[in-house]
């Protein structure tokens, strides 16, 4: 049998995983994720300046709360709470993850569940405490969540779509061996973030990636097919739902063990997500249909009057 390093790969990388800038190594996968956050900001922001608080007039004009004599639109500001807010969530909830895909190291070592400096973050997890401490400060400072979840949602997903095209740079996320004519390896200086890099593998982290644009394609396309127009929060479970599908689907090719049948843990946790997500959107819906008889009910009433 012919082993799997000798197999010529598609893609192979040889570029150094670090590059030196004023005397500081740094990971190109490092400043690649920094680049994929600043940009995700920024549609955020653009996205805000898109949404009106207001639905009976646009965005771009005058709000039409008297005690509000700003633009009818969500706030920079507000913005930049719920980011940073965001932040200590994505962090506990990627660590309780991570800590649930290696369970067993952390019972036989609970104290190093707090030392961030071994092991890393589960993406899923950190996806949903990150959205809790957000939602929480959003609620505190008054704004609203609805609308900003509805802001939020095609910003969240480029940024966990540029996040994984950044794993590329750094040989992150590299699924199991494999000879598929798309495998990838690397054969540069590391260090890499995944063990035998010079084997090729499933690219899972740039499958994602792609899974997860393609997510977002579709959630624009619904918004502007005028699916969300009451711009309530629903299509931020919607597309997170979606993310998490095709997230388990993509983990079917991780290194990861599997623990209930074929399924590892990462996979058990994103169609746990997305169960919850269906949930969220279900009852959304079931909150529409409610207000649709309520009003014709209203109606009824109003003409049996006349």
């Amino acid at each position: 049998m012919v082993p799997l390093a000798s197999i010529p790969a598609l893609i192979t990388f040889t570029f150094p995983a670090t590059v030196t800038l004023a005397g500081l190594t740094v990971r190109w996968e490092t400043m690649a994720g920094a680049a994929a956050v600043l940009l995700a900001l920024l549609f955020a922001a653009l996205a805000g300046r898109w949404t009106p608080v207001d639905m009976s007039v646009p965005a771009d004009w005058p709000s039409p709360d008297p005690e509000d004599d700003g633009p009818n639109h969500l706030r920079a500001d507000d913005l930049l709470c719920i980011a940073v807010a965001a932040m200590p969530g994505a962090v506990v909830g990627g660590r309780l993850g991570y800590a649930l895909l290696h369970l067993a190291y952390y019972q036989a070592d609970p104290g190093a569940l707090v030392d961030i400096s071994k092991g890393g973050l589960e993406l899923s997890m950190g996806v949903v405490g990150g959205a809790i401490t957000g939602s929480i400060v959003a609620l505190l400072l008054g704004a609203p969540l609805g609308r900003w979840l509805h802001a939020l949602a095609l910003p969240l997903l480029l940024l966990l779509g540029l996040l994984k095209l950044a794993m590329l740079l750094g040989g992150s996320g590299q699924g199991v061996p494999s000879d598929i004519s798309l495998a990838t390896r690397y054969l540069g200086g590391g260090p890499w973030g995944s063990l035998a890099p010079e084997i090729p593998s499933w690219p899972s982290q740039a499958m994602e990636a792609v899974a997860t644009l393609l997510v977002g394609g579709v959630a624009w396309w619904l918004m502007a097919l005028g699916v969300f127009a009451k711009r309530n929060g629903a299509s931020f479970f919607l597309v997170v739902g979606l993310w998490a599908t095709a997230r388990a689907v993509v983990a079917a090719t991780w290194r990861d063990p599997a623990v209930i049948g074929s399924l590892s843990v990462g996979q058990l946790l994103a169609i746990g997500i997305a169960i919850l997500c269906a949930i969220a959107v279900l009852g959304f819906a079931a909150a529409e249909v409610r207000t649709a008889i309520a009003s014709d009910d209203d109606d009824g009433v109003a003409a049996e009057g006349l």
